[in-house]
């Protein structure tokens, strides 16, 4: 199955050329004018990679990388920036550009930067340890079934690299992997987004829209932080499980889907089940074949092999290393971030070293001081939350409002506090 490469650019030229340039190389490839058009795109279709130019009117690059981070934080993505603008490649590295381009480049430096997000994110997961050996042995032996998975671990430990991982060595392989962000998505949206709609179904359906279940036809859903999901729509999650189903908004017969399922949680879903928050025959529907992914806190003999990779993958093709000092300060953080964390780190170290030699002044978020502040931070943050909850007897709806913040952080922020032991109003 050929890659799905989205081009974004509002130049005509430039977009020919690099429609014609990944053409030759085999790859199928979509193009955009502009950040709208492409969001619009992909809404309707999914991506393997996107390329992006960071400078275009309305929507411009940097709109579209946020938008990307936010629906498919996995899906990489490339931005070009003009000659001589390294505050705009900078920018876009910390908002979790894959890499930049800096114009004019060959198609050779194309196709090489291309080779390397698709390779990374089609499943290439690096480590050393015992505990991911044994993650990956699971793995490997459920993708030879049609079992539902069930991936569990914290936030940026790598579960849609797994679930790719499953998919990849399925026999669904040549069909789509499909996923979706149950929690990035507002309630009003996600059964749409997932079963689709007929045209007229509701006021704005427009046009006929194709569900995300439909999308993976043949192939794997990923339904990546399941639990996030409203008890309305885990009774038609759960007929889709079931029956292998869908209801279609607006339409009056059931679809027939052939859909592997593989979801992800970072919560502790039992609990969710006895609070009566998420509906446990759905849960045993899930757990067939539950897979927990260890921190990497728990795993840093994977930290060294990770760093190695990484530094590869960011350093532009300069011969970027890391002392040894830095490297320790990097074997004794706690990750509470994982491999995400991680990532994002070595790709700034990368740049603020020049792209030499990473020392611990490179990794100055991470000494006390920075982790000082941002507890700081944290607490202020903690206190303005509640103090309004308060202000406003409990009222979330109320308080989000007031904080310009939506009722969905309001309920994640409180999550979080409940889990240190703090009172909530």
């Amino acid at each position: 199955m050929r890659a799905r490469v989205l081009v974004v650019d509002d130049d005509e030229g430039m977009r020919r050329a690099l429609e014609e340039s990944l053409a030759r190389r085999g790859l199928h490839v979509v193009v955009a004018g502009n950040g709208k058009e492409a969001m619009e795109k992909m809404e309707r279709a999914t991506f393997d990679l996107v390329i992006t130019d960071v400078r275009m009117p309305g929507k411009d690059g940097m709109d579209l990388l946020n938008f990307v981070k936010r629906t498919n934080p996995l899906l990489p993505v490339i931005v070009i920036t003009a000659y001589g603008t390294i505050e705009d490649a900078v920018r876009a590295i910390k908002h979790g550009a894959f890499d930049y381009l800096e114009k004019p480049f060959s198609p050779e430096r194309l196709y090489e930067t291309v080779q390397r997000a698709i390779g990374f994110e089609n499943g290439q997961i690096v480590f050393a340890s015992k505990l991911m050996k044994e993650v990956l042995s699971k793995a490997e032996m459920v993708a030879q079934t049609d079992f539902t998975v069930l991936l569990r671990g914290e936030s940026g430990v790598g579960k849609e690299l797994i679930a790719r991982f499953i998919h990849e060595r399925s026999r669904r392989r040549e069909r789509p992997f499909v996923p979706v962000n149950c929690a990035a998505l507002p309630e009003s949206l996600l059964e749409s987004e997932l079963f689709g709609f007929e045209k007229g179904a509701f006021t704005g359906a427009l046009s006929r829209k194709l569900g995300k279940f439909e999308a993976a036809e043949g192939g794997t859903i990923l339904l990546d932080e399941v639990t996030e999901m409203d008890l309305k729509l885990q009774a038609k999650l759960l007929r889709a499980l079931q029956e292998g189903e869908i209801e279609v908004i607006g339409s009056r017969y059931p679809k027939k889907v052939d859909v592997r399922v593989i979801a992800t949680t970072n919560r502790k879903i039992e609990q969710l089940v006895e609070e009566g928050k998420f509906r446990e025959d759905l849960y045993y529907r899930l757990n067939v074949f539950p897979i927990q992914i260890p921190p990497l806190r728990e795993r840093k003999e994977d930290i060294p092999v990770l760093v190695e990779y990484l530094l590869r993958k960011y350093s532009k093709g300069f011969d970027v290393r890391i002392d040894d000092e830095a490297m320790g300060l990097l074997l004794q953080r706690e990750w509470r971030g994982n491999v995400r964390e991680l990532e994002n780190v070595i790709a700034r170290a990368c740049v603020l070293s020049g792209f030499t030699v990473i020392k611990r002044s490179h990794l100055h978020d991470l000494t006390t001081e920075s982790r000082q502040m941002s507890s700081c931070v944290r607490d202020m943050e903690m206190r303005l939350i509640l103090d309004t909850l308060r202000a406003v007897g409990g009222n979330r709806t109320k308080a989000a409002s007031l904080l310009g913040i939506t009722p969905r952080t309001i309920r994640n922020k409180l999550r979080q506090y409940r889990q240190m032991g703090v009172e909530i109003p």
